[in-house]
């Protein structure tokens, strides 16, 4: 597969990066040992077209995303397809290993491993150069000396345009950068109406619940303060907001709250969902994933309202299941 170069700086396209990520970790045929079809081609080129149309230009992807079988599927469509290159940003992330492929779940950040995932991403891609290189999971094993001169060699040699990490905390971020030559520019955590520990790690401050808070405490305002851009995953809470019968009560009351706000600004529940998590001030990009191009314009119409105050605390204040403190 021929490797394509672009027209435009890179730093063009960061600079007109959308709100609205579009993940693409079905993509290919799913998680299966079946071959990419020419169906799976077609559709995952009007799934990238419709996500351009309607405002969306950031593509999410991982090496590991159906077996590798995600990207190969977008670099099909890109070689015959080469000017929507000109309008994406495409990100991908390396690090993690899955069974049956390897012998054992592992997370690697070792030289071998990285040089050889990178050059893998790009090969399946047929791009000479990444937009953005993600780091998907903490290695615990990580010698950061040995990762910091790959990644900078990598660098050097023109094959990513920006770094960036997934499922960090502050003290992860900060080590990696002390360590690289370029800045980490983004974070992906998980973050949505249902798994809002990062609301919760700081209205919660000098309270004994917050000891039991799933997300990384400080991690928001670290990345505020160094510039880091907070994307989000699982950000519309698969689906659980739109069940106004679902056997947890807070979710059904959340989802009947949501179901009378989606009535009002005439959006789908899970546009109202997103534009909660989209009101906070962190300027938050949620990667959302579809397989139906009809979803991706539902969808994009989050960006198009904005929740009023009470709005915002009414709907986390029926998810929390209580008054905040």
């Amino acid at each position: 597969m021929s490797s394509t170069q672009r027209k435009l700086p890179i730093s063009q396209y960061i600079s007109n990066a959308s709100q609205l990520i579009y993940g693409g970790m079905n993509l290919g045929g799913g998680w299966k040992s079946n071959p990419i079809t020419k169906d799976d081609e077609k559709l995952t080129q009007q799934l990238l077209e419709t996500c351009l149309e309607n405002g969306i230009n950031i593509l999410d992807l991982a090496d590991i995303y159906t077996f590798g079988k995600a990207e190969e599927v977008v670099g099909r469509v890109l070689k015959k397809s080469p000017d929507l290159l000109d309008e994406l940003v495409i990100q991908s992330k390396l690090g993690l290993k899955l069974t049956p492929v390897h012998p054992v779940k592992q997370y690697d950040f070792s030289a071998q491993w990285v040089s050889k995932a990178l050059d893998d991403i790009l090969s399946r891609l047929g791009m000479a150069k990444l937009d953005v290189l993600f780091l998907h999971r903490p290695d615990p094993l990580m010698d950061v000396k040995e990762l910091a001169d790959t990644l900078n060699k990598a660098y050097d040699d023109d094959k990513f345009g920006y770094l960036a990490v997934s499922n960090m905390h502050a003290g992860q971020l900060a080590y990696i950068q002390s360590n690289v030559t370029m800045p980490i520019i983004a974070n992906q955590l998980e973050m949505s109406l249902l798994k809002a520990d990062f609301i919760e790690d700081g209205i919660t401050v000098n309270m004994q619940e917050n000891c039991s808070q799933g997300f990384p405490r400080g991690t928001l305002e670290f990345c505020a303060q160094q510039n880091i851009q907070l994307q989000s995953w699982g950000s519309m809470a698969q689906g659980q907001f739109n069940d106004i019968h679902h056997d947890d009560a807070n979710i059904a009351a959340t989802s009947k709250l949501v179901a009378e706000l989606a009535e009002k600004y005439q959006v789908t529940p899970n546009a109202i969902v997103l534009a909660w998590l989209m009101r906070h001030p962190a300027n938050i990009q949620p990667v959302v994933g579809t397989l139906k191009p009809e979803r991706i314009i539902e969808i994009a119409q989050s960006t198009k309202i904005t929740l009023e105050r009470e709005e915002w605390f009414k709907l986390y204040e029926t998810r929390r299941g209580q008054e905040l403190p």
